[in-house]
């Protein structure tokens, strides 16, 4: 073999080494560091009605079914059987606007509702102005029980 078709060789081999690599899908046990909620890829979806709970933003609340102090004007949600930590997009088709929320609670305890947001996250998608609505909820994944349970709403 000739000193060109090795240098060749040699280079068409690191070209399909890059390009496999650049087009390899991670596995889903894989870390991957700094990726946007954007990104994420959707788990589930699911249409029904949202509420919003809890205090005017700026107002301290209690604590919430994982130990966190509720906060009115965070990004948060209380969801029936979501695990802790899981992150949801929440969109209105009235207004056409979303939120990513975490849970971090439990609830709605009201019949026919999918989802109960905190002041900030429903005031983001226009919610408060209407007390309940219609929302698609997609879940994106990301729950890791940041802590415990301790109490239920």
């Amino acid at each position: 073999m000739n000193y060109q078709t090795l240098t060749g060789l040699t280079a068409l081999a690191a070209t399909l080494t890059v390009s496999t690599a650049a087009s390899a899908t991670p596995s889903v046990n894989s870390i991957q560091p700094n990726v946007s909620v954007a990104s994420q890829q959707l788990i589930a979806q699911s249409l029904g009605q949202a509420s919003f709970y809890g205090n005017q933003p700026g107002e301290g609340g209690p604590l919430t079914a994982n130990g966190e102090r509720y906060n009115p004007g965070g990004y948060t949600a209380a969801h029936k059987t979501l695990p802790f930590g899981t992150r949801v997009r929440v969109t209105s088709p009235n207004t056409g606007r979303s939120v990513v929320v975490r849970i971090n609670d439990r609830g709605p305890f009201v019949g026919g509702r999918i989802i109960d947001l905190s002041v900030g996250a429903a005031r983001a998608i226009g919610l408060t102005n209407y007390g309940v609505g219609t929302v698609r909820m997609d879940i994106l994944g990301g729950g890791e029980g940041r802590r415990q349970g301790r109490h239920h709403r």
